[in-house]
């Protein structure tokens, strides 16, 4: 947990900073890390919350002692729910308080340094810009994007098995391939298929020159390096699993 007396981000540009780098810890621990914060929310504990820190890491911690708190508080005692709901619903509520959260942290370092009508709309435009952490975590956000689209989830499979390394073997993949006349027809095809993708673990948008991954089951898009599988290793997966589909099959 940490403070604002250590931490005090005094620009809009600073403020959003702070913010995704809270966000981008938030989604790691209910997505990627999904298995590792299911444990540390024992019920059998007292309250328990999950917060963002600006360094893109998460963790859960008891809430602060002093009063009023240096921050606002996240949602105070998501441990006590974790046995009593879906996996899935759990998780969405957690996402839907973070957002919360999230939002009032920003908005109080707003107030703190004297944002005024048009900082504080520049902000929440900037912030408004990034998919919430429930939609990343539900998989709304690309649901919203397959509706901006014409181009169906069967044609970017059929896209992958045409490809000079897929088979229907393998799982899919996209990589930014050598420059030939023909590769880069294909990459702005991608472009236009993927340009609206976001990552599953970090939220962030598809870029061709990046390589990314499909999950064979839940069908959301990785980074590589979000979910650390590296091309080399990609051409020998026959099924991927991503870390959330992957710990599902290990609870009891």
């Amino acid at each position: 947990m940490d403070s604002a007396a250590s931490y005090n981000p005094r620009t809009v540009e600073e403020v959003f900073r702070d913010f995704k780098g809270r966000r981008a810890g938030m989604i790691k621990a209910l997505t990627t890390d999904v298995e590792e914060f299911y444990q540390q929310c024992d019920p059998e504990k007292e309250n328990l919350c999950l917060y963002g820190l600006p360094s893109e890491q998460w963790e859960v911690n008891l809430p602060a002692e002093e009063v009023p708190p240096e921050l606002p508080e996240p949602a105070l005692g998501i441990n006590f729910a974790r046995d009593g709901m879906e996996e899935k619903d759990w998780l969405s509520l957690v996402a839907v308080h973070s957002d919360a959260w999230l939002l009032s942290v920003a908005f109080y370092f707003g107030a703190r340094f004297g944002f005024d009508k048009a900082d504080r709309k520049r902000l929440f435009n900037v912030i408004n810009d990034l998919p919430t952490i429930f939609e990343v975590v539900t998989g709304a956000a690309k649901k919203q994007t397959k509706e901006k689209s014409s181009v169906s989830n069967h044609s970017s499979i059929k896209s992958k098995s045409n490809s000079k390394r897929g088979s229907e073997s393998q799982p899919k993949y996209s990589k930014a391939m050598p420059s030939k006349d023909e590769d880069d027809d294909g990459m702005e095809e991608e472009d236009e298929e993927h340009g609206e993708t976001l990552c599953g673990a970090c939220g962030e948008n598809y870029a061709a020159d990046e390589f990314w991954i499909c999950c064979d089951i839940c069908e959301k898009w990785f980074h590589g390096k979000c979910v650390k599988i590296s091309p080399a290793r990609a051409e020998h997966i026959k099924q991927y699993k991503c870390p959330s589909c992957s710990n599902k099959r290990a609870r009891p």
